[in-house]
């Protein structure tokens, strides 16, 4: 459902962002003369931060996009490390003070801090990235079918494995987190019931790294490789890369996720590795979100991005996956079904 309202920019910033940021994370922000928009888009990062060549760097092209369209002043802020609630509150408050509009959070761990500074600042629009329980008439949640996504992930595990054992890596044991498990799990045993799917999560919360220790990914993908898996999936963030680092060095594939992770520059040694990625256009929210705010119709309430609608999917980056007929064709015949509803995907495992 989407909510429309007309909302305007707040004021002028009285200080300097990176003075007022100082102590609520690192900061970039842009304030060329060429400007023409005043102040827009700000994003305050997830765990893992901009780098993360996932979830994070996806809203940051969203953000460069809106920047390279509108001509508008953005900033981009860090969290620093064992934050608290009211630490991403300042860090929104500040955003939202400065004049930035709209203000997005990057990950579900700013809903109670988003929910409190939306209150106070209901001439701005904000957006929250995977998280739908802020209903307010200034807030976006942004949101994504990624069970469906990961339901083809598993289908290309299960038509790719030699050793009839595949494995899931989740970052942080969360509902969201399941979501990732639960459609792989399911598009594995809808596609070969023989195939084992062994599955771990890295932490318990966020607190403890789990979206954010590469290493910790690492030593879970191994220890699977152990046990013969010779697909490895993973939704973990940062963490990711220590999977795709593993499967790299024992020549299995990998699997990636949110962004097209054989793109990467960061993981370019690693591409020939990553069969594909299950990816969610986090991009494309962010962008929208910025570019319903500047034609004056803010979109508010939940806005879903489905396999559907083409916000959620496979990437077909490696010439390997993209010309195996028969790994295409069941993923073709998976994605209409799913799409015609014949396929009902699970969101818990």
């Amino acid at each position: 459902m989407r909510r429309i309202s007309r909302i305007t920019v707040a004021g002028a910033a009285t200080a300097s962002l990176a003075l007022a940021l100082a102590a609520c994370g690192g900061t970039s922000t842009d304030s060329g003369s060429e400007s023409k928009g005043g102040k827009g888009l700000a994003i305050a990062y997830d765990v893992g931060g901009k780098g993360d060549q996932s979830f994070n760097d996806a809203a940051y092209a969203g953000l460069e996009q809106a920047k390279k369209e509108f001509g508008y002043d953005t900033a981009d802020v860090e969290p620093t490390d064992g934050e608290t609630d009211a630490d991403k509150e300042q860090r929104l408050t500040s955003l939202a003070k400065q004049g930035y509009n709209p203000v997005v959070g990057v990950g579900y761990a700013y809903a109670a801090a988003m929910k409190k500074v939306a209150e106070k600042y209901p001439d701005t629009t904000f957006g929250i990235v995977d998280d739908a329980t802020i209903e307010a008439k200034n807030v976006a949640d942004l949101v994504f079918n990624e069970q469906e996504a990961s339901y083809l992930a598993g289908v290309a595990a299960a038509k790719s494995t030699k050793t009839k054992t595949v494995g899931f890596v989740g970052g942080v044991d969360v509902p969201l987190i399941h979501k990732f498990q639960a459609g792989y799990e399911q598009g594995v045993k809808d596609t070969d019931p023989k195939v084992k799917v062994v599955s771990q999560y890295l932490t318990q919360t966020a607190e403890e790294g789990g979206f954010a220790s590469p290493d910790k990914g690492k030593t879970a993908a191994e220890g699977q490789i152990e046990k013969k898996a010779d697909v490895v999936y993973a939704a973990a963030g940062l963490s990711g890369q220590g999977v795709i680092e593993a499967a790299a060095a024992n020549k299995i594939w990998a699997i990636g996720v949110d962004s097209d992770q054989y793109k990467q520059e960061a993981l370019a040694k690693y591409k020939d590795s990553i069969l594909t990625s299950a990816t969610k256009d986090v991009a494309k929210a962010v962008y929208s979100l910025a570019k319903s705010v500047e034609d004056g119709k803010p979109e508010t309430g939940i806005v879903r991005g489905d396999l559907k609608s083409g916000e959620v999917g496979l990437s077909d980056s490696n010439p390997k996956f993209a010309d195996d007929a028969e790994l295409q064709a069941a993923i073709k015949s998976a994605k209409e079904k799913i799409i015609s509803g014949e396929i009902k995907v699970k969101d818990t495992p």
